[in-house]
């Protein structure tokens, strides 16, 4: 086989279809988010505003998760030197679990090296544990999600995105007596809209099913302490697995699982991706704790992002700019063409200084390209009109004209 015109052949085929991704080589600098540094392709440097960032509270650059961070390399050096069950148990990682656990109101947390590998371990591990497991899995959940459940070996079906009615059928049609895991997400990633927590769990318990819910997009976000959507509808407890990362709102790396004691020693205890992975370096789990525990008893930064989440929708409404009105912080910008998204992000950055990634199939489905806007506390009133001005322009540029959305 001639490997190379196969591989050449693959990204052409991308590249017709606009769906090539390019990276646009950004440099956080301290004190300044959300504004950051571009490395030109051919050369040269130039300040932009980031306006697609997951540090959805700027945590990333917080004095109290630096210092952590700081004191912990100081201490300790980079890494760990080994896996959790090989001399890499550190300190760090048994506070922050500790942590974890107390936010979810959980009895036990375990923390990995990502967000997409708790979900992988989690539900695969649980999926292949328990005998002739069915999982019911949310047509929107995340490839994480998704992988985990394949992976467990576990009979799955798929329910119609947040179709309760839909996920009763499914529940209904199978032996009562088979173990059951409900898994869904409580803010989706791509639309901003939020799962209905309290009927899902109403239906895991009428069947004596399990609730696995990704906290991922919510955790920091929502509720009187970060604890996410759950806490803030006062469901957490109703919940057998919240999943979290630390990556987005508390804006380090990681990601963790918190339930029953007995469920996440049973994680622990069978997952390959956690025995055999190296764990995460110390500096990353101080980082964490800190933010944790700061947004767990200061609420000021949530709160101002959802006062900017408020403004931007009504200067996006007032210019007429198609986007999707969810209850949480993302704003989708709807196009609805793979090409004509990277245009408007390409005109964005070069015209405007502002930088938002176009996000285009598959991880979204075709004809619903968009531009995935994330407000934070840091961006200002005059950050958000030239933004709003800028898409303005690109709009006229290109004219798109996105006739999908009230389907």
């Amino acid at each position: 086989m001639d490997y190379s015109n196969k591989f050449v052949s693959l990204l052409h085929d991308l590249k017709l279809e606009g769906r090539y991704r390019t990276f646009v080589e950004l440099e956080r600098v301290v004190g300044e988010f959300p504004k950051a540094i571009w490395h030109k392709p051919g050369g040269g440097k130039q300040d932009v505003t980031v306006w697609c960032s997951n540090d959805y509270l700027g945590m990333g650059h917080h004095e109290d998760v630096l210092a952590a961070m700081h004191d912990a390399i100081a201490r300790e050096g980079a890494g760990t030197g080994g896996t959790r069950n090989i001399s890499g148990t550190n300190h760090h990682h048994v506070a922050l679990e500790a942590e974890l656990a107390n936010l979810h109101g959980k009895e036990k947390a375990l923390v990995f090296t990502s967000g997409w590998v708790s979900n992988l371990a989690a539900l695969g591990t649980l999926g292949k544990v328990l005998p002739d497991c069915a999982i019911f899995s949310d047509a929107m959940n995340h490839n994480s999600m998704i992988e985990g459940i394949i992976r467990s070996g576990a009979e799955r079906f798929i329910f119609r995105h947040n179709d309760t009615a839909h996920l009763r059928e499914l529940l209904k049609s199978i032996d009562p007596a088979r173990p059951k895991i409900i898994a869904f997400e409580s803010v989706y990633s791509m639309d901003g809209d939020v799962a209905p927590i309290k009927v899902i769990c109403d239906l895991a318990d009428e069947f004596g099913a399990m609730t696995y819910l990704d906290e991922v997009h919510a955790v920091g976000m929502y509720g009187p302490n970060g604890g996410g959507v759950s806490e803030q509808q006062g469901l957490a407890e109703r919940v057998t697995v919240i999943e979290g990362t630390l990556a987005k709102a508390f804006g380090v790396m990681g990601g963790y699982v918190t339930g029953p004691e007995l469920l996440i020693d049973v994680v622990r205890s069978y997952s390959a991706s956690f025995i055999f992975s190296t764990s995460v370096c110390p500096h990353l789990a101080a980082g964490a704790l800190a933010a944790v525990k700061h947004l767990k008893s200061n609420p000021d930064r949530r709160l101002k992002q959802q006062a900017n989440v408020k403004m931007l929708k009504q200067l996006l409404s007032e210019a007429d700019l198609q986007f999707i009105d969810a209850p949480s912080h993302i704003i989708p910008l709807m196009i609805g063409d793979a090409h004509l998204c990277r245009q408007a992000s390409e005109i964005l950055l070069l015209d405007h200084q502002i930088y938002v990634q176009p996000i285009n199939y598959p991880t979204v489905p075709r004809g619903t390209e968009r531009l995935r806007i994330t407000p934070t506390p840091d961006h200002s009133a005059e950050d958000m009109t030239k933004l709003v001005n800028a898409l303005k322009d690109v709009r006229s540029k290109l004219g798109w004209s996105y006739v999908h959305l009230a389907a």
